[in-house]
């Protein structure tokens, strides 16, 4: 049987049309990276930190011998909003619960026709973009996330390790130095996302700093005062690099219906969201991606915007929350300087 063709095959009638293969080993060309990354103190809290974790995918499966990576497609509509919005990544629902139910069900044919499978959707430390790169979806542009073709960088990443044995999809040598040149050439002299960058974490020379991205911000469970005007509209995730990169312009949009934008998600109530109980939590924004932190997250990051920018502290009614009571007396200090 043709193991790859068999696959494609099922994934085409998912909707899904961008998936590779690549040998399932230790990735050792990204040590030095990863060293590097310590060094320079750059890590973040959502990182392994354990190198071997992240270069392994056999402490996952064992007798893995291929990986597969499939990019799904999220963006709806190209055009971007002013004020309080969301990230465009978060408006349907929840990639990591649909991701898994796809994979599910490519897995299940995997084990239909002899093999054993495992899927992965944010659920482990390796590094997908790069298995990605490696199995021919896309390049690695300056601000870190994967390019692909006919999405551009509007894609989640799925993963699945099997046990069957598949050619690689990519003629790329195993090099990480490659994935670098290959950047510098689809990326040529383009600096648009760098010069986008409201917190320059994108650089051109040196590694990315994702500490200083204002998506991980809106997602760490304690943000500075320093970044409060930063936010600048941002309830959950950035998307400026996005917004300007060329390999974003005129690309195709989603197939996928469970991507398909919520109303409420794209028309903002900012008084339902700074006053949310865990009802209204449970029943819209649980859904989301944005969910995934918590509701106190996103009544913090609305009452962030909407009091920097109106200036105006008398929307909140309740405060029961100790944590969104330190973020109102902190902001509330900051207006009055």
């Amino acid at each position: 049987m043709n193991y790859e063709k068999e696959i494609v095959k099922v994934c085409s009638n998912l909707g899904l049309d961008i998936i590779g293969f690549t040998e399932c080993r230790k990735f050792h060309e990204l040590i030095e990276l990863f060293n590097n990354r310590k060094k320079q103190e750059i890590e973040n809290e959502f990182e392994e930190k354990i190198i071997e974790n992240r270069i392994n995918p056999n402490i996952y499966m064992r007798e893995g011998k291929t990986i597969i990576s499939i990019a799904f497609p999220y963006i709806y509509d190209l055009n971007y909003k002013d004020g309080i919005t969301f990230s465009k990544y978060t408006l349907g629902n929840d990639y990591h619960i649909v991701i898994k139910e796809y994979l599910d069900k490519i897995c299940t044919f995997i084990n239909s026709i002899g093999g054993k499978a495992k899927s992965f959707v944010d659920n482990n430390y390796l590094p997908e973009r790069y298995i990605a790169y490696l199995c021919g979806l896309g390049f690695i542009g300056r601000n870190n996330m994967l390019i692909t073709k006919k999405y551009g960088s509007y894609v989640f990443l799925g993963e699945i390790i099997t046990d069957l044995k598949i050619v690689s999809s990519s003629n790329c040598n195993l090099n990480y130095n490659n994935l670098i040149e290959d950047r510098d050439y689809q990326c040529n002299s383009c600096e648009c996302c760098l010069n986008s960058c409201p917190t320059s974490s994108i650089k051109k020379e040196d590694m990315c700093n994702p500490n200083y991205c204002l998506s991980y911000i809106t997602q760490k469970k304690y943000i500075e005062d320093e970044w409060f005007e930063k936010l600048n509209g941002r309830l959950f995730g950035c998307d400026s690099c996005q917004k300007v990169c060329p390999h974003n312009k005129n690309v195709s949009v989603s197939n996928l219906i469970e991507f398909k934008p919520y109303d409420f998600m794209q028309n903002i109530n900012i008084s339902e969201l700074i006053n949310m109980d865990n009802n209204d939590f449970k029943e819209k924004y649980k859904l989301t991606a944005s969910g995934w932190r918590g509701k106190n997250i996103i009544i913090r990051n609305a009452l962030i915007n909407y009091m920097i920018e109106s200036r105006n502290k008398n929307i909140i009614k309740n405060v029961k929350s100790p944590y969104i009571e330190d973020y109102y007396h902190r902001l509330l200090e900051k207006l009055l300087l």
